[in-house]
């Protein structure tokens, strides 16, 4: 009898394990595993978190006071707007200035998810210029399409 309970009391807490583990993974990703970006944004959580931040995904990277910068910090993508063809830029050169993000971090269709999903929910709080729209990308970017 004490070798069922020791089953039973090791399944309920493996069970419980697991459910702990999905639902820290579950909280990663804000998008339903049915949307179209929701490859991309895993993508994204997967390979970019520790630099950027996006909050769709938990992604908390970028420092937020000048102060506290570091090297790594990238862009918070919550502010800064970017379209597909300045990501894959981005992804294929190692970020705009080529000195910390490593080329090709993600590659082929996984580059494309990661640039369709980031051109879709970055700048949501971006500050509005006098036209309405986002902000676009910080000047001297570089960055195809983007200001010089």
């Amino acid at each position: 009898m004490r070798d069922v309970r020791k089953i039973a009391g090791g399944v309920a807490t493996f069970a419980a394990c697991a459910a702990l583990l999905a639902a820290c993974s579950s909280r990663q990703v804000k998008l339903p595993r049915s949307s179209p970006y929701y490859h991309g944004a895993q993508l994204f959580a997967d390979h970019c978190r520790g630099c950027h931040t996006l909050d769709i995904v938990n992604a908390q990277g970028s420092a937020t006071k000048v102060r506290d910068r570091e090297r790594t910090n990238g862009p918070n993508f919550n502010v800064r707007k970017e379209q597909v063809s300045q990501i894959l830029f981005a992804i294929r050169n190692g970020g705009f200035s080529g000195a910390i993000m490593p080329e090709n971090i993600v590659v082929g269709t996984d580059a494309q998810a990661v640039a369709r999903f980031l051109a879709r929910y970055s700048g949501l709080k971006a500050a509005s210029t006098s036209g309405g729209a986002p902000a676009g990308p910080s000047q001297g970017s570089g960055a195809p399409g983007g200001p010089p």
